[in-house]
């Protein structure tokens, strides 16, 4: 089967983007082998943006090269991914007081659209399409503080600890509960809530640990981090 590559981005970037999507949503699971000849063939292009890509999600941590063989997908450990989600916590959540200071009626349209998008992709179970929405919206919310290595940083620790396999692991009634927190935060954000948003954004980073990971936590409620 191949995979198409639409035209804009460079190629790598594209097949980069493809498949941390595969392997954020567990199309791609950990410990699969990727090789470029393969790959190459999927996507219908030479080896070069290929090894380009896979060099760069090696740097990113989604996969570690194998020697003579191809790159291997990381499975993300316990422990790693609760030191993960508290680093994403103590840069994410905090700031949404600051968010909610700059937020305003002008920004709702685009953000309300990334929260139809995730629904829509989610009642579709397209988890490739749900993850990259995902992803921008909550760094567009980071972004209207004009705080680039603040982008940076949270960008890299949200795919790390997102490259765990989401697709079966989480049930319905949890997917349903973590969008509408999307949909509750910006009408904190418009209201100039900001601690309420804060302690929102909390329990919603802490569904990495719990629900996204296949642990039973409380609808509502934060999950454990021990």
């Amino acid at each position: 089967m191949t995979t198409r590559i639409e035209p804009g981005q460079s190629l790598r970037e594209q097949i980069e983007d493809s498949l941390s999507a595969a392997i954020i949503a567990g199309q791609i699971m950990p410990q699969s082998l990727l090789t470029v000849p393969v790959l190459a063939q999927q996507y219908e292009v030479s080896a070069t943006p290929v090894r380009e890509a896979m060099l760069e999600l090696a740097r990113r941590g989604f996969v570690v090269p194998v020697r003579n063989k191809g790159f291997r997908v990381r499975e993300v450990g316990r422990d790693e991914l609760r030191h993960l989600v508290q680093a994403r916590s103590l840069l994410e959540c905090p700031t949404m007081i600051e968010v909610a200071s700059v937020f305003g009626a002008s920004h709702r349209p685009r953000f309300d659209a990334l929260v139809e998008t995730i629904r829509e992709s989610a009642r579709k179970r397209d988890f490739a399409t749900y993850v990259r929405t995902d992803r921008e919206f909550h760094l567009g919310l980071l972004g209207l503080l004009g705080n680039p290595v603040l982008l940076d940083v949270v960008g890299m620790l949200r795919d790390r600890t997102r490259t765990v396999g989401i697709a079966s692991k989480i049930t319905p009634e949890q997917l349903s509960a973590s969008i509408e927190e999307h949909a509750e935060l910006l009408d904190l954000l418009e209201d100039g809530n900001g601690p309420a948003a804060a302690a929102l954004m909390e329990r919603h980073v802490g569904h990495v640990l719990g629900w996204w990971s296949g642990t039973e936590e409380k609808l509502g409620s934060p999950a454990q981090s021990s």
